[in-house]
């Protein structure tokens, strides 16, 4: 007994110095983002909103598909949704044909009078996709809510807050000309810091897994940095670079590719850290006198699948994205080599395997600190020397 209760001051003992070395490595990296939003925070009138809505305006309206005639110049037949009741000829892009539309389809159509004597005044826009987005989200929150229950509502929490952050700071700051490094690292910052402890609770567990973020996330960065400016990435590869940088001159397109690689890389990251925390956790709670090393090494067989599983899965998931690319890059007869280091292609593949990287690395580091803190957490073995009993033995 008296052993037991010697372990239980040892516990606890360790517990706070453990909380107190926490504190003291977190408090700062809390206060540095909160000081580093401060000083980032874009002032005055930025330029978002700047621009008119280029879908809006009285030449613009919503109609109701009625008529697919396939003619060319009058593809479709639209009723107007302005309260006239008029059912007029729609032009449609060739594209936009080949993808499918069907009557009951909302699009939004443009009025241009200088084609009333060549064909039809009406060109399409877009669809109206406003009702079946609405559905899948809902449909996305309930599925989260009826599985995950509690913390499935505090995640879409910390995920809303987090985004956030992006709309509210992150991107207006670099809109505004804010030096796109720092302001990335400390919108990165903020958004770990919401989404983890909002969504797993504050805790010690939960703190080894942001820490683990942390380490990962300083891999990320220091290599983006230097295989963007190593493989000479310009960040101008698509339509929408070059728009942006006519738009808005003053920001770099270079600087913008090292940001999105951060960030892209920044959910996948939090998600390994936080399965290596609890899976220590969970190993510690069925055998709590297993030594440390024996559950980092346990931990880390779960984190070797783990690796393996990310890292295909960030590589598909930039393949997706990058299809059309890849598609035109590969029409042109060269080798595979050439084809990989190309200008469109090269920023995908440094993307993957940058963000690979800080998955690889931020294991281990997570793994390791978690199985030194494990023992100072209060769990199932604190519990049953609290009330007396035998706390659960197994074979190491």
């Amino acid at each position: 007994m008296s052993h037991d209760h010697g372990e239980l001051h040892l516990d606890q003992g360790e517990a706070r110095r453990a909380r107190r070395i926490l504190l003291a490595i977190t408090l700062p990296l809390l206060i540095g983002t909160l000081v580093g939003m401060a000083v980032l925070w874009p002032r005055g009138d930025t330029p978002v909103g700047s621009q008119p809505n280029p879908v809006d305006g009285p030449n613009f309206a919503v109609a109701t598909v009625v008529e697919v005639t396939g003619e060319v110049g009058e593809e479709i037949r639209a009723e107007l949704q302005d309260g006239s009741g008029d059912v007029v000829p729609v032009q449609v892009a060739p594209e936009i044909m080949a993808g499918g539309i069907d009557p009951g389809d909302e699009i939004r159509v443009f009025f241009t009078a200088s084609a009333m004597g060549s064909g039809s005044p009406y060109v399409f826009v877009d669809f109206v996709r406003n009702v079946p987005l609405v559905l899948l989200a809902v449909v996305y929150a309930l599925l989260v809510l009826a599985v995950a229950r509690w913390r499935g509502l505090m995640a879409i929490g910390g995920l809303l807050l987090s985004l956030a952050v992006v709309v509210v700071f992150l991107v207006p700051a670099l809109m505004s000309g804010g030096p796109p490094l720092p302001v990335t690292l400390v919108g990165a910052s903020a958004m770990m810091f919401v989404a983890v402890y909002l969504a797993h609770g504050v805790s010690i567990r939960t703190t080894t897994a942001l820490l683990g973020t942390f380490v990962g996330l300083a891999v990320t960065t220091l290599l983006a940095g230097w295989s963007t400016n190593a493989a000479e990435l310009s960040g101008g590869s698509t339509d929408a670079s070059i728009m942006l940088n006519t738009m808005l001159p003053g920001v770099g397109l270079r600087e913008l590719l090292l940001c999105g690689i951060v960030i892209a890389g920044l959910g996948a990251l939090n998600d390994v850290t936080i399965t290596q925390a609890s899976a220590v956790w969970e190993l510690h709670a069925a055998s709590p006198t297993t030594s440390r090393a024996r559950v980092f090494a346990r931990a880390m067989r779960i984190g070797r699948d783990h690796i393996a599983s990310t890292v295909y899965t960030l590589a598909f998931a930039y393949v997706g994205t990058a299809l059309p690319t890849l598609m035109i890059v590969m029409l042109y007869d060269r080798s595979l080599s050439s084809t990989l280091t190309a200008g469109e292609i090269a920023e995908e593949v440094v993307r993957t395997l940058v963000s690979s990287i800080g998955l690889v690395l931020a294991i281990p580091a997570t793994t390791a600190l978690a199985a030194v803190l494990v023992r100072t957490a209060p769990g199932k073995h604190q519990e049953s020397v609290k009330a007396g009993s035998p706390p659960e033995t197994s074979n190491p």
